[in-house]
């Protein structure tokens, strides 16, 4: 095999070995997470199996307790008489070894002959038996006693100590088994109680199999006390919420309710920073709940120490491949580092570095030719690029003068215009004013004023174009922008106002004007411009119908006040409705007008601050409103 065949099989081999790579860490992280499972199941069946089994042994030992007092209830409901209860409770201690004292007790005034409060008590102190009638003393407010009473069944009741009741300890406790007697009927008269000592059944718990050697037994009262824990300051005294933050450790708080509640089942606990496996199930018969907590690290070590084999075994693996792979690199990088350092000159603006070609065949010989070519290639588009920069340099500077002769040419428009107005507005005042003259001056004859108010007329209408003009200039639309907006208009008035003002430039024009508003109701605006715009509106109903049925009417709501104005001319078509405030546009451009009259209301009435709506609903004209704020 040639030279440039192994040099390829290398790369090859190394490019598989780093595509590889990824999945070998993906299968090995499937691997140990499979293991993990599999080893943790495995240790909580274990632990379920080793709760249970532990379970039974203290079913079997209460059971005991239990039978004791059931097996002798009857005998004891027969022969309710202080004599027969006194033996009665010795023969429940003498022939049951696992109890460890039994106390019969009858209610108040139940055995006239035994006084008041009759109780007996038998204990078994080892090699003597011995039984007395205790003392005359309420014992009805004893946990036992009241425990039977208020259930009114058999039922178990916590660790207590009658000898020292402001303090229990392991060493007097002791847990009663309370049964309700009946001797004549269903009225409780009596309770029996079997005892066993609770150190009795502390030993019985811890002689049992643990799983791992830090594990132990928690045992819990039905208030959550701890009645079986390895540290002995906490039971009795304190309850599993005892001293504990509910926000650092919340698994606690929800281990202590799932055990008071009496469920059965497996969780994982934090409590201050180690992790707990804990598997606890309820006491069959009894208002406690059994745990077995074990360190999870134990629970896991089996996965440990696999874990650390495998991660050696990984690690030197992978320092002989990372050494092979580096070899096989350098030796195939060393001609790439020349290459290299040339196409940074290259890229830091360097275009006249020569990058040789090679005569090889292999593939890094190829990679270098095809960075010659492409560094000739980079010389070329860059010569190019700097000649069509300077191209478009001097087209821009052509351009920008162009702009600025364009501009200069339409500031010299805008000023043209400006005094074409002026000198067009001026002698229109003195024809207006001259008019006025005449008419005053010649009433009495007819042809004069006729005359007279022929000027009139056509110096209004031009001094309209004119106005429209001038507010089309961009003059106009900055003194519109200064315009103060604070007259207070009434809105029948200038409605009339406007009305006449378009019968005086059409006098056979008949306008019906109709409002829902009061006289003195006003609205606060600009009154010329205003003007202006309803104006502009009845002019063009006037001019695009016979201007015989043309309708004015004001509306109001909350808000707003509506200046409505009809024909029953032909309405804008369709396709025109969209463009009506355009600037220019015309339905008929044979038409008189300049194409600005609607545009300029739109601006008018839009700076005010309200809004021109044509009425697409109305087909038998055209209806235009114009919508103000109050």
């Amino acid at each position: 095999m040639s030279k440039v065949h192994q040099i390829l099989s290398k790369k090859i081999f190394l490019a598989i070995f780093l595509l590889a790579f990824p999945l070998f860490v993906v299968c090995l992280s499937s691997f140990f997470s499979h293991v993990r499972v599999l080893l943790h199941e495995k240790a909580l069946e274990r632990t379920s199996s080793i709760l249970n089994t532990t379970m039974q042994h203290m079913v079997i030992f209460m059971s005991a307790i239990e039978t004791a007092a059931n097996s002798n209830a009857w005998l004891l409901e027969e022969n309710f008489n202080p004599e027969s209860l006194q033996a009665l409770s010795r023969r429940i201690v003498s022939l049951n070894g696992s109890v460890y004292s039994c106390t019969v007790s009858t209610e108040p005034d139940a055995l006239p002959q035994g006084g008041r409060y009759f109780s007996v008590y038998t204990v078994n102190e080892g090699d003597t038996i011995l039984t007395m009638v205790e003392p005359d003393f309420d014992y009805t407010d004893r946990v036992w006693y009241q425990a039977a009473i208020q259930s009114g069944r058999a039922c178990w009741v916590d660790p207590f100590s009658d000898f020292n009741e402001a303090y229990v300890s392991t060493t007097d406790a002791v847990c009663s088994y309370s049964r309700p007697l009946r001797p004549h009927g269903d009225r409780i008269e009596g309770v029996v109680s079997t005892d066993f000592s609770f150190t009795k059944l502390t030993e019985l718990i811890r002689d049992t199999d643990l799983p791992f050697p830090s594990a132990y037994y928690m045992l819990l009262g039905a208030d959550g006390r701890f009645l079986l824990h390895p540290q002995a300051s906490l039971l009795f005294r304190k309850t599993i919420f005892s001293d504990i933050d509910p926000i650092q450790n919340p698994d606690v708080i929800t281990l202590g309710q799932e055990m008071i509640a009496g469920k059965q089942g497996i969780m994982h606990v934090v409590k201050n920073g180690v992790k707990y496996h804990v598997c606890y199930a309820p006491v069959p018969g009894a208002p406690w709940s059994l745990a077995l907590v074990c360190h999870d690290d134990e629970v896991l070590i089996d996965f440990y120490h696999l874990f650390y084999l495998v991660i050696g075994l990984v690690v030197v693996g992978l320092f002989l491949i990372v050494w092979l792979a580096f070899i096989v690199v350098r030796n195939n990088m060393r001609p790439l580092n020349q290459l290299m350092e040339a196409t940074k000159k290259i890229s830091n603006g360097q275009y006249d570095e020569v990058i040789e070609r090679s005569d090889r065949k292999d593939v890094i010989s190829k990679l270098q030719n095809a960075f010659a070519l492409m560094q000739e290639a980079i010389v070329s588009r860059d010569e190019s690029i700097c000649r069509m920069t300077e191209q478009l340099n001097k087209e821009n500077e052509e351009l920008e003068q162009a702009t600025q002769l364009a501009e200069k040419s339409m500031e010299e428009k805008h000023v043209l215009f400006r005094h074409i107005l002026r000198q067009i507005k001026t002698p229109l005042d003195v024809i207006d004013g001259l008019t006025h003259v005449v008419l005053d001056n010649l009433v009495s004859r007819k042809n004069m004023g006729s005359v007279a108010e022929t000027m009139k007329l056509n110096a209004a209408r031009l001094s309209r174009r004119v106005a429209m003009l001038y507010d089309s200039s961009t003059e106009g639309a900055s003194n519109e922008e200064k315009d103060a907006r604070n007259d207070e208009v009434s809105c029948n008035q200038i409605a009339k106002e406007s009305i006449a003002y378009i019968r005086d430039l059409n006098p056979t024009m008949e306008a019906h004007f109709e409002s829902e508003l009061p006289d003195d109701a006003c609205i606060l605006t600009s009154q010329i411009y205003f003007k202006r715009s309803l104006c502009e509106i009845i002019l063009n109903a006037v001019k695009f119908s016979d201007g015989k049925h043309i309708t004015f009417r004001i509306t109001q709501s909350d808000t707003e006040v509506c200046f409505i104005i009809e024909d029953v001319g032909p309405g804008m078509p369709k396709d025109s409705q969209p463009l009506f405030t355009q600037p220019f546009m015309k339905l008929d451009m044979e038409s008189q007008g300049l194409g600005i009259g609607l545009p300029l209301v739109k601006r008018h009435i839009t700076s005010l601050g309200g809004e021109v709506i044509l009425d697409t609903a109305y087909q038998q004209g055209c209806r235009i409103i114009l919508k103000m704020p109050k």
